[in-house]
């Protein structure tokens, strides 16, 4: 037996109502909203633009929102274009709230991609999957105690091991920053 759908008068009367009033809205919708995977986004949305990094030996992608420290967030907005926000309340999160970021202060340049301070990308420890995961970020700055043998690290295990070597000098200076990943090994939003 085969059903078809109902089209009584209420019936008709309703899908007129409908097809009257979705029209408008749709095309209001088209003019304002950009197809997103899974979902509509705001033509005029602002786009936070997404910052190369290492992690677990791999590149990742990651954002920066909000920092404790206005020099930070000015160093930050001026190399995104983007702003970053200061919330110095940041800098009172419990360390089991925080992961560590390494961040350089010397070392590599290149046309490729560059951390904030103009060397290697940042470096980070424990990303989405860990147990200790988390977007908020203690800043460690690490610094190679000679330049001239300078190399690409890219796990906190490889910054960790260049620390103990006497190859760099690690100081973490109290600043935190919100920096949630985009992609990081072996997962994406």
């Amino acid at each position: 037996m085969t059903r078809t759908p109902r089209t009584d008068g209420l019936t008709a009367a309703l899908l007129v109502a409908l097809v009257i009033a979705f029209p408008v809205s749709a095309q209001e919708t088209k003019k304002t909203m950009q197809p997103m995977m899974g979902g509509m986004m705001a033509a005029d949305a602002p786009v936070v633009p997404a910052v190369t990094g290492y992690s677990e030996g791999q590149k990742i992608l990651f954002l920066h929102t909000e920092t404790s420290d206005p020099g930070i967030a000015k160093i930050l907005t001026d190399m995104m274009g983007s702003p970053v926000l200061v919330v110095p309340s940041l800098a009172k999160a419990p360390d089991e709230m925080l992961a560590l970021v390494y961040v350089f202060t010397n070392g590599l340049t290149g046309t490729g991609p560059l951390g904030p301070l103009g060397f290697q990308p940042d470096v980070f420890e424990k990303p989405p999957g860990d147990a200790g995961y988390s977007p908020l970020r203690k800043l460690v700055l690490v610094t190679w105690d000679d330049a001239t043998y300078a190399r690409l690290l890219t796990s906190a295990e490889e910054v960790e091991k260049a620390a103990r070597n006497g190859d760099v000098t690690l100081e973490q200076p109290g600043i935190v920053v919100n920096m949630p990943m985009v992609t990081w090994p072996g997962g994406q939003r």
